[in-house]
């Protein structure tokens, strides 16, 4: 099973998507629209919030695909030991019609680890290992400044995907016992992309290079509209010299709240 189209559950609400970084600073001194980003940008001041003089640009949502489970712990690390180049996320959530951050939202992740495999469903993209119902999925509540800070591997890729996650905004939420949530106003379902060139080089590192599925590049997907920032691509800051060490990756989200 694939989420190689999205008809399966056709998103309705509009978005939208402005570039963190060097491009925020771009639109604060009055720039028409965003650029889209590049891997080798500074991620300065990621956790700022976003100028209230932003142009923000408004984009379609992305399908939820079939892989979503309901019940997702609330936590900042969802890695769960699993083996992968360290990715830590740092995801704006702002209203889309003022650009003020969003505080207090639950942004939720959840993707396929090296092999290709989602929690819930191992054994899809033609590898087995342990399934335990939740690696590689969680969510976290943003901070003051409208940001959600996660921790988590750069993902794998399965049949007919690109490399991607998946992402969802709530508001309104209770944190429950169980370390999940429940209730809260859906605002937004979302995907986020990957700088092609460091995926390459990604994908010749242990264990993604295990993986034996023919990978799909983002010009191949039937998703992503190469629309970059406006269409989820992520801001690539390495966290060393060498692939392995990692990255972080940025975006800001702006949701329609009203």
């Amino acid at each position: 099973m694939t989420d190689t189209s999205g008809a399966a559950h056709p998103i309705g609400r509009r978005t939208v998507l402005i570039a963190t970084g060097a491009t925020a600073a771009t639109l604060a001194v009055g720039a028409a629209a965003p650029e889209a980003p590049t891997a080798d940008k500074a991620n300065a001041g990621h956790s700022a919030p976003v100028a209230a003089a932003a142009v923000c640009t408004l984009t379609k949502e992305m399908t939820e695909g079939p892989y979503y489970l309901d019940g997702a712990l609330v936590r900042a690390d969802i890695t769960e030991s699993k083996p992968g180049v360290p990715l830590k996320l740092a995801l704006t959530v702002v209203d889309d019609d003022t650009c003020a951050p969003l505080s207090g939202a639950l942004v939720e992740i959840w993707h396929c680890d090296a092999l290709g495999e989602y929690s819930g469903f191992v054994g899809n993209n033609g590898h087995s290992e342990p399934d335990d119902g939740s690696f590689l999925r969680g969510g976290v509540l943003t901070n003051s400044s409208g940001v959600a800070n996660l921790t988590t591997i750069y993902p794998g890729w399965y049949r007919g995907r690109c490399i991607h996650i998946h992402l969802k905004v709530h508001t309104g939420v209770t944190l429950t016992s169980d370390g999940s949530f429940t209730g809260g106003r859906e605002l937004h379902t979302g995907q986020l992309f990957f700088n092609e060139t460091i995926t390459t080089a990604v994908a010749k590192i242990s264990a993604y290079s295990t993986n034996t599925v023919t990978r799909t590049t983002l010009a191949q997907d039937s998703i992503y509209d190469d629309g970059g920032a406006a269409s989820g691509l992520l801001t690539l800051t390495a966290l060393g010299s060498t692939a392995a060490s990692g990255y972080t990756g940025t975006l800001t989200v702006g949701v329609e709240t009203s």
